[in-house]
């Protein structure tokens, strides 16, 4: 298969961790005769210190005229420290999710058996947790009309969401669901938030479509107790943008790590992938960032194009590389592998075939999460 693949490395250790997901890349082209064109292009902080503006006109150019979009992170200290500026990082984000569509942002969050004593969790609360959550991504509060009082003593901020909207996502994660064990829970603010009942409406009759699926409801802040107290009990998460923003870096630290989970960003004719780590500028250049998060992108991105058995030779060989211990600070203090050093042994394990024979369900998570 031919791909062009943007790559977006962005800011902080974004370049550092997309460095090593393009080896692993590279490594499945030799191993299965694939040809993927990388074409680099700048985002962010990193675009703003160019031309001022966190998305360049030729940025998005070049990933509406690709085939997948590999994201790094983005943000910088300079502009998050500064209430004042009118102009984020992170709005080149925003903007290329309304541009290029991506209106489903999926989320697998999974636990490692070999890294249960990383979680801040009892092991009893974290044993057989793997769900995915399926977050809408280009609408709602984040997009809405946002206004300041003239003496800027007051704000506001409006949520929106049409019942296409809700309508568009919600199927993909109905069928999501009947992929895996078939349960399906609408996280809202229904009690209050009349957004929240529209969407309860719409998924609720979406629901009748598929007897399979078990549906059920759980308020926002409900959602975020059971979380931490039996994550185990969810299969597919289904919320609104905000909502999703936050469960989702909440579901992260009960792996253990930021460092572990990727994601991926779909629309119709477009996919974006990436990890759900921020940049992290305090380990900037010091080859200490955990690259996981971001190869496990680039299975997922393989995994869009329904490129299965290379998806888990990635999967195999990131599983092997946390079995033996070859991982980076934030899962094992005393560590002397670094970044690229990880990069190096996962994309040379990749052409390990004998590992095929001994494929678990562990090692397939991604697969039957991420296909749509």
């Amino acid at each position: 298969m031919k791909l062009k693949i943007a790559l977006l490395p962005g800011d902080g250790i974004g370049p550092e961790v997309t460095a090593q997901a393009v080896k692993c890349l590279q490594a499945v082209e030799e191993t299965f005769g694939h040809e993927f064109e990388y074409v680099e292009a700048v985002v962010g902080a990193a675009a703003m210190d160019k031309s001022g503006d966190p998305l360049p006109e030729k940025t998005l150019e070049l990933c509406k005229n690709s085939d997948a979009v590999l994201f790094g992170a983005i943000g910088d200290p300079k502009y998050d420290n500064d209430p004042d500026a009118k102009v984020r990082p992170e709005q080149g984000l925003l903007r290329l999710r309304k541009e290029l569509g991506l209106f489903c942002n999926i989320r697998p969050i999974k636990v490692f058996p070999t890294l249960m004593e990383k979680s801040p969790l009892k092991k009893k609360v974290i044993a057989g947790t793997d769900f995915v959550i399926y977050r809408e991504l280009t609408s709602g509060i984040y997009f809405g009309d946002k206004s300041v009082s003239a003496d800027g003593t007051s704000a506001t901020d409006v949520c929106t969401y049409t019942e296409s909207e809700i309508s568009r996502i919600a199927h993909l994660a109905f069928k999501a669901a009947k992929r895996r064990r078939k349960k399906l829970t609408l996280i809202d603010k229904a009690n209050v938030l009349e957004s929240s009942r529209l969407w309860r409406r719409t998924v609720g009759k979406i629901g009748e479509s598929y007897p399979e699926v078990a549906l059920d409801f759980m308020f926002i802040d409900n959602a975020a107790m059971q979380l931490v107290l039996k994550p185990s009990q969810f299969d597919v998460i289904l919320t609104e943008n905000m909502f999703g923003d936050i469960l989702s870096d909440e579901g992260s630290a009960v792996g253990g790590s930021l460092g572990l989970l990727p994601s991926a960003s779909t629309g119709d004719n477009h996919a974006l992938f990436e990890p759900v780590h921020g940049s992290y500028p305090q380990a900037t250049g010091k080859d200490i960032a955990n690259p996981v998060a971001s190869i496990l992108s680039a299975a997922m991105l393989l995994d869009h194009f329904k490129l299965d058995e290379e998806s888990r030779a990635i999967v195999i060989a990131v599983l092997k590389s946390i079995k033996k211990g070859i991982v980076s600070p934030d899962l094992n203090t005393s560590s002397k592998y670094g970044t690229n050093h990880i990069g190096d042994f996962i994309s040379a394990n990749i052409r390990d075939s004998e590992d095929y024979l001994i494929l678990n369900k562990e090692n397939i998570w991604l697969g039957k999460s991420t296909i749509i």
